[in-house]
């Protein structure tokens, strides 16, 4: 199993369809148990591949993986991990992989959580896998998190990741519309399905991603306006509510904002995009 010939070859093909070529040592690492920087180390994996007698077994199974990305199923499916902050979330078929730029949101939330007297009580509406309520959780540890899912093959991921990494989030099975009846928190962090329903969208989110953790409604905001009044409901009077978004969006949801909500507040993400909004429950 000649490593540098069989990365170079599949870079290749990755980039011949438009797909990062660091992807080929993301999958080969996967396959060999080992992290991508440690491909780069010979004797670490000369020493990885010793114990496999049959090394074609090895690499029939990564350019199966390879197969599967070059049809445009995403990365993370193809590894199960997507990493979030300082964790390793768990996805798969069913839920939404995590993205980089709600990072920022949380680091958001953590230093807002600083400045309140403990414990803080936090609301994850859409949590899907659990990385927003997870970081959370690990991050400011005498937080009390409920994490709020309705999509049956999402909860798989959400149950599985909080069994592995902080047991203490409270997973709540329900609509946003109705959940947690009588319930009130400081905080309530929400990823709603934002995109217009009429949105085309990447092969690999399109095709493999669920739709209903996607689409928000035939403006992409019917939905959304169903997770902000869940917050009005849910948030004491001063709590906080943080709500992502498209970039085009910023106004539509300020405006949806405007009836129960003061301090209305537009933040970037990483590369300087409009696309999460903070506000405070009148």
């Amino acid at each position: 199993m000649k490593i540098k010939e069989i990365l170079r070859d599949a870079k290749s093909q990755l980039a011949e369809s438009g797909i990062s070529e660091v992807d080929a040592e993301h999958l080969l690492a996967h396959v060999l148990g080992l992290s991508r920087m440690d491909l780069h180390n010979p004797v670490l994996v000369e020493s990885t591949l010793l114990p496999f007698e049959d090394k074609d077994v090895l690499e029939e199974q990564f350019y199966d993986l390879l197969d599967r990305r070059l049809n445009f199923e995403p990365l993370q499916y193809l590894t199960g991990i997507a990493g979030f902050r300082y964790l390793n979330i768990e996805v798969g078929p069913g839920v939404l992989v995590p993205r980089p730029e709600s990072e920022l949101l949380v680091e958001a939330v953590l230093q807002h959580i600083e400045n309140l007297p403990a414990p803080v009580s936090v609301i994850d509406l859409g949590a899907g896998s659990g990385a927003l309520s997870l970081a959370i959780a690990t991050e400011a540890p005498t937080t009390r998190v409920i994490a709020v899912e309705k999509s049956p093959e999402a909860l798989v991921w959400l149950k599985k990741n909080v069994s592995v990494i902080a047991e203490n989030v409270r997973v709540v099975e329900g609509d946003v519309a109705d959940v947690l009846p009588g319930i009130k928190c400081d905080v309530v962090i929400a990823n709603p399905p934002y995109v217009p329903d009429s949105q085309k969208l990447p092969r690999d989110v399109a095709g493999f991603e669920p739709h209903i953790a996607l689409f928000g409604g035939p403006t992409g905001m019917e939905i959304p306006q169903q997770f902000i009044a869940a917050a009005a409901r849910l948030l004491k009077s001063g709590g906080v509510l943080v709500i992502e978004h498209t970039e085009e969006q910023g106004g539509a949801i300020a405006s949806a904002l405007s009836v129960d909500f003061l301090e209305v507040a537009l933040h970037d993400d990483l590369v300087g995009r409009p696309r999460w909004t903070s506000a405070v429950r009148r």
